[in-house]
């Protein structure tokens, strides 16, 4: 049965709330392994370690999880691209370099549930026949660093890492890495180029990771969340985990609320839910306001406005509306904000932090900078309106990795819905907002997309 179906309008907003991730991260010191062990902490590895390799990863494909990083590949099929019998190491590395705006699922999971991702680590690494693993995480987040050195510390002492784990026969090394604080690392072929202790660079693909991937091995990235979620598949069973979410997009995830709502902060619930049922359990948008337009998964998809408040939440249902899921950073937005400045600001970011490998990537988000710049401060002509679409043209689908096409996506969204208020900037010589006085959105009807608090 689908969310959709399973949802009454006249349901409590909370009982939509799946906790698993987050289940006891109010307790005290839910980073321990004592916390966790009195949450069935360990169970699933023992029922993983009760399985055959080949039937784990079965499992795991048939259970639907799916990438929780953005792209939403499955995680089973993932393992399963990797070659078994040729004679070379095979890697785990978990992508923990969060770094894109409005993200910020992944450190919060960290720092209150390390454990998790350490037990799901062993229980992948079991399945593709890994005896290293590695944890990518960025070196700024210096106390969720600490928490995760000490938690592998916890798991080496006792006997979940290491040398014949439970008794199992698997040994397993896992590293933690700390990046250097570039957004490219995130894309993964550059975060094993960095892990190789090389600049980090997309690669050419193919090979592929599961081919050639760390030290030219075969290799699974994979998200945190998306690991972390692992345990709870393996000890509450497949299919209590296709009981919530949708079809093709079933379990549970972690949705980042954040921006001009009263109560922002992670919720965790079934693939499918909308902004609208997390905007009415976070006590809506800041009082007196209401929302004008959001992203469903960071700052690189096409932006949404309040018309889209009953888009359900999961991949199939993001992608036909026009967007993507990403990492469900849900960051909203309200009337007194010009789109224009957020744009560029979020551009400003992504030319900031380009590696330069690529001609379109590099010079293209330069180019819209110095567009942007000018139509925010009211020197720009009409002209440059369509400009912005050409070189954003020029990037999307034409860069080296998909992160030029994260670049362009909040151009073209905002120009689609928005166009009005670029050309505000232009007739009249500058930004029309003053949060204080501003009528520009006063004479637009509501309809049943409002959102008050």
């Amino acid at each position: 049965m689908t969310l959709a179906a399973e949802i009454d309008h006249e349901t409590s907003p909370e009982k939509l709330l799946a906790p698993v991730l987050s289940a006891f991260w109010d307790e005290e010191k839910s980073w321990t392994l004592e916390t966790y062990l009195r949450h069935d902490g360990y169970e699933g590895l023992r029922k993983a370690l009760t399985m055959a390799p080949d039937d784990l990863i079965a499992y795991v494909k048939d259970s639907g999880l799916r990438g929780r990083g953005g792209a939403g590949f499955p995680t089973g099929m993932k393992w399963q691209f990797i070659p078994q019998g040729d004679g070379k190491p095979h890697y785990l590395v978990v992508n923990a370099d969060e770094s894109e705006p409005g993200t910020c699922k992944d450190i919060p999971l960290l720092f209150a549930n390390p454990h998790s991702l350490i037990e799901g680590i062993v229980i992948a690494c079991y399945a593709i026949r890994s005896s290293h693993a590695f944890v990518y995480l960025r070196g700024e987040v210096v106390p969720v660093l600490r928490r995760l050195h000490e938690a592998v510390r916890e798991a080496y002492a006792a006997g979940y890492l290491g040398k014949d784990i439970l008794g199992s026969g698997l040994d397993l090394e896992l590293t933690v890495h700390a990046g250097a604080g570039a957004y490219i690392c995130g894309e993964e072929t550059a975060l094993l180029d960095s892990l190789e202790g090389r600049r980090g660079q997309p690669r050419l693909r193919p090979p592929f990771p599961a081919v050639a991937g760390l030290y030219a091995c075969p290799t699974v990235v994979n998200n945190v969340e998306s690991i972390a979620s692992v345990p709870a598949i393996l000890q509450r069973g497949k299919d209590w985990f296709k009981s919530m979410g949708s079809e093709k997009s079933p379990g549970f995830t972690l949705y980042s609320l954040s921006g001009h709502v009263t109560n922002p902060g992670q919720y965790e619930a079934p693939l499918g839910i909308t902004l609208r049922q997390l905007l009415d359990m976070s006590g809506g948008m800041r009082a007196g306001h209401r929302l004008k337009f959001w992203t469903p998964g960071g700052s690189s998809t096409p932006m949404f406005t309040d018309e889209h408040l009953d888009v359900p939440l999961d991949y199939e249902g993001v992608g036909a509306a026009g967007s993507m899921l990403g990492t469900k950073a849900l960051q909203c937005f309200d009337e007194t904000t010009c789109v224009v400045r957020a744009v560029t600001r979020w551009t400003e970011f992504y030319a900031h932090e380009s590696c330069g490998k690529c001609t379109p990537c590099r010079e293209g988000t330069y180019w819209l900078v110095q567009l942007l710049r000018d139509i925010e401060a009211g020197k720009g002509v009409m002209a440059d309106l369509d400009k912005l679409n050409d070189i954003a043209d020029n990037i999307n689908g034409k860069s080296f990795c998909a992160l030029g096409d994260g670049a362009a996506s909040p151009i073209f969204s905002s120009l689609k819905y928005f166009r009005e208020e670029y050309e505000q900037h232009i007739t009249g010589k500058g930004c029309p907002f003053d949060p204080a006085k501003s009528t520009l959105w006063a004479d637009r009807p509501a309809g049943n997309a409002q959102v008050n608090a």
